[in-house]
């Protein structure tokens, strides 16, 4: 459908090109909402997980396997909302791509990218907290800063390629379909056969994985939890690995929360991406694609009600404290208590 303006004109990405796309229309009130509306949108993200970012890497104490894939996953959602978001904003709402054909490539690779990345931390932090949970004798020999660091750089390096190769599959079947493109427009067009490869390894594989880990973890944390009500009403104490249990638990929980957030979000946005073909689906389709986006900006909020050494954090942050000597071998946690 043709967006014409009020003298019937119709408008398009760059009228000096003969084959630009249709400009679609809006008011100079709409203009000004949504990019009001995106751009605090868009730094809001940025600086809820620059505050992660920050704690996680400055103080000592944080420096623990689990937390460093949450730090992975805040570089992953920072740079959602410092890099894609603004794009895929002005693209949204001036209805056209001006960055070139040139950088339509890239912009796809990095959103796959981040995206990809996300889930992958996603398994992660599922595998940490089953081992957690479930074997919490075997953790420390199990799950290493080490080890926890090469598996994050291995989700980033194995992300990069796979969406490298899909973009360049992608730019390879669009070549093909050129009757249906227009100068203006960036979005990327799949073979039936790779949408399928997609659907397996970047939707069923990682959310059954993580689906079945959190089954297991909350059935053993549930057991768990009767046992520990049951010592303590026939008065035998506690022991500090019970509640060392009991913390891992509560990770576990709080983690929970953010990969459910997520699968949320993302499982009706992949099914929509598989079978939508209409172009009522396709805007459908951006809404779910943008609230992937908002995600990355829920997550520190969770950290926020749930984790107290975030909350210290981020008030050391805010007033300036991390700049004292030695600020980052501070203990928060003993802060806390």
């Amino acid at each position: 459908m043709a967006h014409e303006t009020e003298d019937h004109e119709t408008q398009y990405c760059f009228p000096a090109i003969n084959s630009s796309c249709i400009k679609g229309t809006r008011s100079r009130h709409e203009y000004n909402i949504m990019y009001v509306f995106f751009s605090l949108l868009s730094a809001w993200t940025v600086f809820l997980n620059l505050l992660v970012i920050i704690s996680i890497a400055h103080f000592k104490k944080l420096h623990t396997p689990t937390n460093l894939i949450i730090l992975s996953l805040a570089v992953a959602d920072m740079l959602i909302g410092l890099i894609v978001m603004p794009v895929d904003a002005i693209k949204l709402i001036e209805t056209c791509w001006y960055f070139g054909e040139t950088l339509c490539d890239p912009f796809m690779i990095i959103m796959g990218l981040l995206i990809s990345t996300s889930i992958c931390n996603l398994v992660l932090i599922a595998v940490d907290r089953y081992v957690a949970v479930c074997h919490p004798l075997l953790y420390p020999q199990t799950i290493t800063t080490t080890k926890t660091v090469i598996s994050i750089c291995l989700s980033w390096f194995c992300s990069s390629t796979y969406n490298i190769g899909f973009s360049i599959n992608g730019r390879y079947f669009a070549s093909s379909q050129r009757s249906n493109v227009c100068y203006g427009m960036c979005y990327l067009v799949i073979s039936f056969s790779w949408t399928y490869i997609d659907l397996i390894f970047s939707f069923l594989l990682p959310c059954t994985l993580i689906i079945i880990l959190y089954l297991r973890i909350f059935y053993v944390a549930h057991q768990q939890v009767k046992l520990l009500n049951s010592m303590m009403k026939s008065g035998k104490c506690v022991t500090e690995g019970s509640g060392r249990r009991q913390s891992e638990r509560k990770a576990a929980m709080t983690l929970g929360i953010i990969v459910t957030a997520y699968l949320l979000c993302y499982i009706p946005y992949y099914i929509l991406s598989v079978t939508g073909t209409t172009e009522n689906s396709s805007t459908t389709l951006t809404f779910l694609i943008w609230t992937l986006y908002v995600n990355s900006s829920l997550n520190p909020l969770v950290y926020a009600l749930f984790y107290s050494w975030f909350k210290i954090s981020v008030k050391h942050i805010l007033t300036l404290k991390i700049l004292e000597p030695s600020s980052s071998l501070m203990d928060i946690f003993k802060i806390y208590e």
